[in-house]
């Protein structure tokens, strides 16, 4: 185990980057289609769907949850493209 470690962390660490990105997503539609965490805690993807009900009449309220949401998956993939391009050795321009 200790052999095949420092090989793969590297690996490990730009896949699990670039998959948080998804991650958050997933969980921000699961919780907007109702199926995450319960009501008092607080959730992007519930707020979201909790503000859709007053889309006609204030379309801003859509922009507090969705805003965090891309920033955050947006952010997610930049730092996993930047790992990558950091420690990966085949990608030696």
């Amino acid at each position: 185990f200790g052999h095949v470690l420092p090989g793969v962390a590297t690996q490990l660490l730009i896949i699990a980057s670039l998959d948080l990105g998804a991650m958050i997503a997933a969980i921000a539609g699961l919780s907007f289609l109702g199926l995450g965490v319960q009501p008092p805690t607080a959730e992007w993807g519930a707020m979201l769907s909790d503000s859709r009900l007053y889309f006609t009449r204030a379309p801003w309220l859509l922009l507090g949850p969705a805003l965090p949401i891309f920033v955050a998956v947006i952010a997610a993939n930049l730092l996993g493209n930047a790992l990558r391009d950091t420690l990966d050795p085949r990608m030696s321009r």
